[in-house]
């Protein structure tokens, strides 16, 4: 490198010469260093920086310095969008290099043109306003480029439409379809093939794994580094790609893309129609079945614990026959057309699925079922991660740098290298640069019970009532479950709170954002996915609560098992899982609070067991180092001088 990342982050560096208020930090320039090294060495560097380290800045310069083949892994599309429209021209524009550029989603990001026609051909819309925004796409589908769904303004990228005129890997026909010069896929994974530095998500990044351990062709481009930003996501979102699963989604999917192309190459072979429309009901009627005798509207089950209720072995075999049965149908026409062809082969495959899925599961995967109102996903799960990551980490001779404001608990990187299976690794935190005794204030509640007690919803509402009402809104509330949600909205509804209630389920997400921004004085009640990924600077945002400590329900099937494994090993599962990944998304919930160097606010934990077990130190100690209170008077106060 001619000129050290450090030295252009620096005070005499071309950011500060060229962007107006660029302030040098130092914990950016020793990052920016640290990466520079682990890409010319082709080491390991796992990172925490907390936020606004500038982070991502720290990483793009020194891999944009490098030459060297870069892949930009990220949790969010969100952050995948920002990375490459935002601020890649940006560092790439102040440094006059950087090679070529690429952003590559997963398929079901972009427009597939043969279904697109399908569907239209098809003409079989639920009502005058999804034909309206079919419409809309069409538009749309002559003027894009790239046929990124992000791109559409119109229809929301969670519109049910989309499936339909989007590809799946079971749907897709491949080289056989009569738009792959055309197709928006192929194209997307060509740009990334020859560019020098690809942004990528978790999910793709996976994906890709996965399919190479399946013996296909690789998706991402070979690189020299792969960088994964918000790496404290990558655990969860390998664990799902390194089992196998089947949906209810896919079975009736197959079923409507058998319909459609029926009635565009085989209209006269009726038996079609009726397969299909059979395959659907025996889908539905093993949802029905696998919910038991309560007819659970939803949850995450062990398969020993659902495949026993009634009539569950029969509604399998139910499915079995007429998947069979439409097979059947389907090789008698199969010549007629690609689309029948690869309705044939997806069938096959799903019957391959069926079988195993509800068969047993293999030694070191974890059976379950996850039950939605109207589906089901049947899952088998690994146990650990770390083999398989480690072969994939040691089939590629690059460097792998994982970076992320949450990877340490208690200011140890164990639990993050431990599921990694990372055993030689530099490691490096670096604290946030804002002043958190000046800027945050921590508040503890008195006298609530433990948060188990049937009265602590109600009396942990009482206690935070006075602390909305100081900060004149501006709030997160953040619940670690729903049910706890929808109890404190009807509370404070009860309780006529004078300024604007935002709950989650009764928006979308990003409207809700936007019009807590908008409002200025709103109180914004969030789940999980409020928990990270928001950002939201200045005074629309000065107090965050957190209800409870967010440990996973021991109930769920996976952590379940995984408590079971280690404590059979004998050690601890508390210490070495479930406290560590409570700590990590605590500390994420932390992060909503300050922003900038300008904002300023109160954080707020409710749970008594943060005093009162030995454990709250853990997630004490891994807090930023706030000025803390249990006097409300003082949070009063401390509102006061900032409203």
């Amino acid at each position: 490198m001619e000129e050290s990342a450090s030295a252009v982050l620096g005070s005499d560096g071309l950011f500060s010469k060229a962007i107006e208020g660029f302030k040098p930090r130092q914990p950016q320039m020793e990052m920016a260093d640290a990466v520079a090294e682990a890409i010319e060495k082709r080491s390991v560097l796992v990172a925490e920086a907390g936020t606004g380290t500038g982070k991502t800045y720290a990483y793009l310069v020194p891999a944009l310095l490098s030459g060297e083949r870069v892949i930009v892994s990220t949790g969010t599309k969100n952050l995948q969008d920002q990375l490459y429209h935002r601020d890649l021209p940006a560092v790439r524009k102040l440094l006059g290099r950087g090679g070529s550029i690429a952003l590559l989603k997963g398929r079901s990001n972009y427009l597939c043109l043969h279904r697109l026609e399908l569907t239209e051909d098809q003409g079989r819309f639920y009502s005058r306003r999804e034909a309206t925004k079919f419409t809309k796409i069409r538009r749309w589908a002559y003027q894009t480029e790239n046929g990124d769904i992000g791109e559409m303004s119109g229809v929301e990228e969670s519109d049910l439409l989309w499936p339909r005129v989007t590809s799946t890997t079971d749907n897709c026909l491949g080289q056989e379809c009569g738009e792959w010069d055309n197709c928006h896929v192929v194209n997307a994974r060509r740009r990334a093939q020859e560019a020098d530095l690809v942004v990528v998500n978790h999910h793709l990044f996976f994906a890709d794994m996965a399919l190479k351990e399946e013996g296909f062709g690789e998706l991402l481009p070979g690189a020299n580094a792969i960088i994964f930003d918000e790496a404290h996501q990558l655990a969860e979102t390998a664990t799902s790609f390194f089992g196998e699963r089947i949906s209810h989604r896919q079975f009736t999917e197959l079923a409507d893309d058998t319909v459609a192309e029926h009635l565009t190459d085989a209209p006269d072979h009726k038996p079609l129609e009726g397969g299909a429309d059979a395959l659907k009901k025996a889908v539905a009627d093993l949802r029905l079945a696998l919910g038991g005798p309560g007819q659970q509207d939803f949850g995450r089950y062990p398969w020993l614990q659902v495949v026993h209720h009634k009539g569950v072995e029969s509604a399998i075999d139910t499915a079995r026959e007429s998947l069979e049965s439409l097979i059947k149908e389907l090789k008698q026409v199969a010549e007629r057309g690609k689309g029948l062809q690869g309705c044939k082969e997806r069938g096959e495959t799903l019957l391959d699925q069926l079988i195993r899925l509800t068969g047993t599961a293999p030694e070191g995967q974890i059976h379950w079922v996850d039950l939605h109102k109207i589906g089901f996903v049947i899952h088998h799960t690994p146990l650990e991660i770390r083999e398989t990551f480690q072969q994939a980490m040691e089939g590629r001779s690059c460097s792998w740098i994982f970076t992320s404001a949450t990877l340490t608990v208690d200011e140890k990187f164990d639990h993050f290298l431990r599921e990694f299976g990372i055993e030689e690794a530099t490691t490096a935190h670096w604290d946030s640069p804002f002043d958190f005794q000046q800027q945050a204030l921590f508040f503890h509640p008195k006298g609530l019970p433990q948060p188990n007690a049937p009265t602590y919803g109600e009396q942990m509402m009482e206690q935070v009532l006075p602390i909305i009402e100081a900060s004149q809104g501006r709030t997160f509330l953040l619940f670690t479950s729903h049910k706890a949600l929808r109890a404190a909205a009807e509370f404070l509804r009860e309780r006529d709170v004078e300024f604007p209630l935002l709950v989650q389920g009764e928006s979308a997400r990003s409207q809700l954002l936007d019009q807590f921004r908008e409002l200025g004085n709103a109180v914004l009640l969030g789940a999980s996915s409020f928990w990270e990924g928001v950002d939201v600077r200045g005074d629309a945002l000065s107090c965050v609560v957190i209800d409870k400590f967010p440990f996973a329900s021991p109930g769920d099937p996976v952590l379940q098992a995984r408590i079971q494994a280690l404590s059979s090993a004998g050690r601890n599962a508390f210490m070495e899982l479930q406290l560590p990944r409570a700590v990590i998304a605590l500390r994420q919930g932390a992060g909503r609070l300050i922003r900038d160097v300008e904002d300023r606010g109160v954080f707020v934990i409710c749970d008594s067991r943060l005093l009162k077990k030995q454990y709250g130190h853990t997630f004490l100690n891994s807090l930023p180092n706030m000025a803390r209170t249990r006097d409300v008077s003082e949070v009063k106060a401390f509102f006061a001088k900032t409203v």
